[in-house]
């Protein structure tokens, strides 16, 4: 395996005078969980399939484990390689274990291991029920497993908990964390992205087919110096004493909602913020620290390049 396991150079997709992904250059090294993030229609999942083949790019050079996907030898590199798409389509008239065992044949796989992976999916229970039954979760864990099929060392993940409750969306993480244990590569796209703030070893952020940032989330966060904010507690009849003295110590940068007065602090200077705050005394019931998250570092990027598409954006993450 090579160190990048994933290489596109200037890769770009037209369809007409419609440009999907734009003159895109990345690396995706191997051993990790990879994000990728972006608004509907960003390019994530045009990109997703160029990857593996199943649509040709228009312009660029794109390698998997040093082979290129346009190449002769690709088709075995792809059986090496496990597919989740957005939207997984499946055969009602199937049970779950009939349905693991055709796509085993499909791939190659070997059908004897469909039981393991409906275990390990949560699903041994369901197996002989037609699909037709299962709810959008089992249908998402079935689309998952068949994913599993062959042991590959590189799975994309289009939208993966899809439909999936908390404790599903747990169990889904903790198997990615096996697989990258394992050595596997993840790449993998969400919407929540507060999901996958703390389950990414790095990420891409894409707008209207382009790569806008690529790094992790404490990168992104620190190249555009978004500020932390420090939650202050305090009786309304103290917050004029506390502005002041935090004015005086150049912490003049701050919000007030009835729950906290809130001061937005540069990364760079939370020791200096730290020092103030022990001198304010009993004044501070609590204190409290809000890193910047993947969310604020997305909309941050997406503000300065649209604004009518950040304010969209913003809608979009608060009813999520």
């Amino acid at each position: 395996m090579t160190s990048n396991v994933i290489e596109l150079r200037q890769v770009s997709k037209h369809y007409g005078d419609f440009t999907a992904v734009d003159n895109l250059t990345l690396s995706i090294a191997s051993g990790q969980v990879f994000g990728l993030i972006g608004h509907n229609g960003a390019g994530k999942s045009t990109l997703f399939k160029m990857m593996l083949g199943l649509i040709p790019s228009s312009s660029g050079e794109i390698l998997i484990e040093g082979e290129r996907v346009s190449g002769a030898r690709f088709r075995e590199v792809r059986r090496m390689i496990g597919y989740l798409p957005e939207n997984i389509v499946l055969y009602d008239n199937l049970s779950g274990l009939e349905t693991l065992q055709f796509f085993a044949r499909l791939k190659g796989a070997n059908p004897t291991s469909c039981p393991a992976l409906l275990d390990k999916v949560g699903l041994i229970h369901a197996g002989k029920r037609r699909v037709r039954d299962y709810s959008k979760g089992m249908r998402q864990r079935l689309g998952f497993a068949q994913a599993l099929l062959g042991n590959p060392r590189l799975l994309f993940l289009d939208e993966p908990t899809n439909g999936l409750d908390p404790e599903a969306i747990h169990h889904f993480y903790a198997l990615v964390a096996e697989l990258k244990a394992a050595g596997s590569t993840v790449i993998l796209t969400s919407h929540i992205l507060a999901e996958i703030q703390q389950r990414v070893d790095a990420l891409a952020l894409m707008q209207s087919g382009r790569l806008q940032a690529t790094g992790t989330v404490a990168a992104l966060s620190s190249a555009i110096q978004l500020p932390l904010e420090i939650h202050l507690t305090a009786a309304a009849s103290a917050r004029p004493a506390l502005r002041a003295q935090l004015a005086l110590a150049g912490f003049d940068d701050l919000r007030e909602t009835p729950a906290a007065l809130i001061v937005l602090c540069p990364s760079d200077k939370k020791r200096a913020a730290l020092a103030v705050l022990t001198q304010l005394g009993e004044a501070v019931q609590d204190i409290a620290f809000r890193e910047p998250s993947l969310e604020d570092v997305f909309l941050s990027h997406i503000r300065t390049a649209s604004p009518l598409l950040a304010t969209h954006q913003e809608a979009v993450c608060a009813l999520n």
